[in-house]
């Protein structure tokens, strides 16, 4: 039986949502896993609310990019998560920046997972990569690819004008490994049927 796994990312334009998703997507294809992706933006390109979703699996894909129920969700700023985490599932996380909370997120049924991600960004020298150290922390915790996968898909991703922040990029994904526990949320454990 095929497992799939949802994954919703939210954020504001021009906190790397976007890009942490394709590298995530990409990682995914790197293990040889199924991914299907939908990226929306806001009306304005900073300051506005980005989301993606994707859809990573094991096997042939059956759920489309726009999904009712999701098995994650990584929040980059709080500002736009209300639609998103009352979508997860009993048994699914939520990654958010703790650095960007100004109080308690909307109640989930999800394991809520916080993560100084803005923080840690900063003291890694990448500040405008707090979305992959989320990246980071999730993948660590989840197991959903390995970290050479996302590191292919990080390479995979920058365009080459954009290479110089290749290694700034690298330290964040480390920092946000570093930062949970490995295993903790498995994303392929066999499901009850």
């Amino acid at each position: 039986m095929t497992i799939e796994r949802e994954v919703l990312w939210t954020g504001i334009g021009g906190q790397g949502v976007q890009l942490a998703a394709k590298i995530l997507a990409l990682a995914a294809t790197v293990e040889g896993r199924e991914v299907t992706s939908l990226g929306t933006y806001g009306g304005t390109m900073r300051g506005g609310n980005t989301d993606a979703t994707l859809v990573i699996a094991d096997g042939r894909i059956t759920a489309p990019p726009m999904v009712s129920k999701a098995w994650s969700a990584i929040v980059a700023h709080p500002r736009f998560a209300d639609p998103i985490l009352p979508k997860l599932r009993a048994d699914g996380a939520v990654f958010v920046d703790g650095d960007l909370l100004e109080g308690p997120l909307p109640e989930t049924k999800a394991s809520v997972v916080e993560i100084a991600a803005t923080k840690i960004a900063r003291e890694v020298d990448s500040p405008k990569a707090a979305a992959l150290v989320l990246l980071g922390a999730f993948a660590h915790a989840t197991g959903i690819v390995s970290p050479e996968a996302l590191e292919t898909g990080l390479a995979r991703s920058l365009p080459p004008y954009r290479h110089q922040f290749l290694e700034a990029n690298q330290r964040a994904l480390a920092a946000g490994r570093e930062a949970v526990s490995p295993g903790t949320l498995p994303a392929w454990q066999e499901e009850a049927a």
